[in-house]
């Protein structure tokens, strides 16, 4: 039996599961558009390939990687494009950004597809990823990190490669009915990442409130002898968090401010895995996902949704009441976050649309309109798991002392929502932190546009300065040249410096003038200007040319 270990805090959650596991997953219904995000990942932005009035296909790439950290994004369904242009998107601003609108045509033709290997074995690590990275598949446990990344191990050796199945917020049930229906296609999925990882080690870990779901991959690692294990971890929130994962199934700890990679581990979604299978397998990029639809629904159930499908229509085909919605909440209860409109769209990072209605009573957790003053009990120290001090986060998050805040770790907080549930002062200590996150990094951005703008200045200084100094020096050469030179060579320097100049001007003034296209009024101004000049220099003037002329002329 594995040996487990346990992480420092955590709470014990009411599940809410047992009604969105009742019926099986079907697929959502076609919407009549779909809006596109270009970033549904982190990192840089997919950039468009189609342009508005072209003519797609399901599958089709609409939008190629930004960069190394990006993902590149496919229509998820035939049409037209009618749009690229800012929507409005599933983030807590409530901000719209850009996007890639598609009418569809009902007919749900597919680009041309092959199977891209028979043994995914015969392929290097190197190609493994670049199919991966081409399918648009980043992490859909949550974070959307862009898989090919996270699978390429650069330099480290991978001990450990985790399977995360625990899914461990109340009501989200989309791994968990993934791993009943598609065990094995999940179990393929992971093996293709231990090859591209050289992972010695394989483990797959479900809470202790899955049993339909850990049969099922227990039956196919016995059927087909895969050397992976299978783990049941106990169901306490945030058992699912990438790092406290890691911490109870090997008792290491990631340490601040890094990666699991460098204690030798890497922890991905079970989905994520089920999505490089399709991708290796049948040439299918990732256009739909597994979303849980909960709460203040008639039917709650996991549906098969493409991507860009507005929340609304998954709400109503629950048989929710659209009209009658008092919160919308992208995610899970506990770090899900409230939507402004029912009409954003399901991105690759959706895992779950959690409904509140007015007309039912659903036991969401919420804050208080207004919160009360701390009262320092120490509860949210307690159950932070990764062993923080929120209260005093909080203050300096409220005192905007965003130096002193980072003394305490800020950013290793993980915004479980722990110290939120268990406050008996309704304080919402994860938006004063969340604040204070986003606070710093755009202090931070200012202080690198500060400090490029400084750069140039200090180089367009030193750039000045140089110049200067190059001029003084060369003029400081010729000073030096003629002042080596003998006196009588110094004055015929000068008188010739001199004729040179007298000759230049002799020649200007007694080159022949272009009066072909003059007009009348102007010769008389040509002619009065020589005149003068005659008068005043008899000896150099030019001659008539033209009175001479008239004169040699032939009668």
């Amino acid at each position: 039996m594995h040996r487990l270990f346990q992480f420092k805090g955590g709470v014990v959650l009411k599940e809410h599961k047992k009604d969105s596991t009742a019926l099986p997953v079907q697929p959502a219904k076609l919407p009549p558009t779909l809006t596109l995000p270009l970033k549904q990942h982190i990192g840089v932005a997919a950039e468009p390939v189609v342009a508005v009035g072209d003519e797609v296909l399901k599958g089709q790439l609409i939008a190629r990687a930004g960069d190394t950290l990006s993902a590149p994004l496919h229509a998820p369904s035939s049409g037209a494009v009618i749009a690229i242009a800012d929507q409005p998107i599933p983030h807590p601003s409530g901000l719209s950004a850009p996007c890639i609108v598609i009418e569809t045509d009902g007919e749900e033709r597919w680009r041309p597809r092959q199977r891209s290997v028979f043994n995914f074995a015969e392929l290097s690590a190197q190609e493994l990823r670049e199919i991966i990275r081409d399918a648009g598949i980043v992490g859909l446990g949550g974070a959307g990190f862009p898989a090919a990344v996270k699978l390429d191990p650069r330099g480290h050796e991978v001990e450990l490669l985790i399977l995360n199945g625990a899914e461990c917020e109340p009501y989200i049930t989309c791994d968990e009915m993934l791993l009943r229906e598609h065990a094995l296609e999940v179990l393929a999925g992971l093996l293709m990442m231990r090859h591209a990882l050289n992972a010695q080690r394989c483990i797959i870990a479900v809470e202790n409130n899955k049993p339909k779901a850990f049969r099922a991959l227990h039956e196919e690692i016995q059927n087909t002898g895969a050397n992976v294990e299978l783990v049941e971890v106990p169901t306490i929130y945030p058992t699912g968090s990438e790092k406290q994962l890691i911490q109870v199934l090997t008792g290491k700890e990631v340490p601040t401010g890094g990666l699991p990679i460098d204690i030798g581990m890497v922890c991905h979604n079970v989905g994520t895995a089920y999505a490089v299978y399709r991708a290796v397998e049948f040439d299918e990029p990732l256009i739909s996902r597994y979303v849980t639809v909960a709460g203040s629904v008639a039917h709650a159930r996991n549906l098969k949704v493409l991507f860009g499908t507005p929340l609304g229509n998954l709400i109503e085909e629950c048989g929710g009441n659209r009209r009658t919605l008092r919160r919308v909440i992208v995610g899970g209860p506990m770090m899900g976050t409230a939507m402004h409109s029912d009409t954003v769209p399901v991105v690759k990072t959706t895992n779950c649309v959690l409904v509140e209605s007015v007309m039912h009573d659903v036991p969401l957790p919420s804050r208080d309109e207004y919160a009360m003053p701390c009262i320092r009990c120490g509860n949210c120290a307690h159950a932070c798991p990764v062993n923080l001090l929120p209260q005093q986060l909080y203050w300096y998050a409220r005192a905007r002392d965003f130096d002193k805040i980072q003394d305490y770790n800020l950013f290793d907080c993980i915004e479980c929502g722990c110290c939120d549930y268990v406050c008996p002062s309704q304080i919402p200590l994860v938006g004063y932190y969340r604040y204070a996150k986003s606070e710093i990094w755009n202090q931070d951005a200012e202080k690198r546009q500060a400090d490029l703008a400084r750069e140039r200045h200090q180089f367009r200084e030193f750039r000045l300065e140089r110049e200067k100094k190059e001029r003084a020096e060369r003029h400081k050469k010729k000073r030096s040249a003629v002042s080596k030179a003998g006196g009588d060579d110094k004055k015929a320097a000068i008188e010739a410096a001199m004729a040179r100049v007298r000759a230049k001007k002799a020649e200007q003034d007694s080159a022949p003038k272009n009066t072909d296209n003059l007009t009348p009024a102007q010769q008389r101004q040509v002619d009065e200007a020589d005149r003068r000049r005659r008068e005043e220099n008899p000896a150099t003037s030019p001659r008539d040319n033209k009175a001479e002329n008239t004169q040699d002329r032939p009668q």
